[in-house]
């Protein structure tokens, strides 16, 4: 399968305040820097997971697969909620942040090294505050792993400081 390349991604948008998250914050310097982009009406998230990310030799880690359909579900939901609200990457507003109310992983089949994985998502609001969003994780033409993730708008409680 060809892999696309995500010009600008949602996380690319958002304020530094909120841009340090482990998967997709790209201030976090030794985090995984996930990016997510619009693919026609799906979303999608490329990376391709280093030497560190391995379970054993030849396969990646589980919980890299889960984080990477985490973060890609977060992102998903909100690119639907920023097209929603009549936005775009790129165009100069912030987008809204979510949170993930709920995380399910089912792994179809081992993940090889070696290969850039992609993660191609649907999105569905199911509430104002809460999207759903199932995702497909590629190795090539090979889906490895489908989850869902819950994502609810991000609480402003979150960054009230003590």
């Amino acid at each position: 399968m060809k892999l696309k390349k995500i010009n600008v991604a949602i996380q690319d948008e958002y304020a530094d305040d909120y841009a340090w998250c482990y998967g997709c914050g790209r201030l976090n310097e030794t985090g995984l820097k996930l990016r997510t982009g619009w693919d026609g009406d799906n979303t999608l998230t490329i990376y391709q997971p280093r030497k560190e990310h391995t379970a054993i030799p030849g396969f990646i880690y589980g919980g890299l697969i889960a984080s990477l359909i985490d973060c890609h579900g977060t992102g998903s939901a909100a690119l639907a909620l920023h097209r929603k609200n009549g936005h775009e990457p790129g165009d100069g507003i912030e987008p809204p942040r979510f949170v993930t109310a709920s995380l399910h992983v089912d792994f179809i089949k081992p993940t090889p090294e070696g290969i850039a994985l992609h993660a191609v998502g649907k999105v569905e609001e199911i509430h104002p505050k809460k999207w759903k969003v199932t995702t497909e994780v590629f190795a090539g033409n090979d889906c490895c792993a489908k989850g869902e993730v819950v994502a609810a708008v991000m609480p402003e409680t979150f960054m009230n400081k003590k």
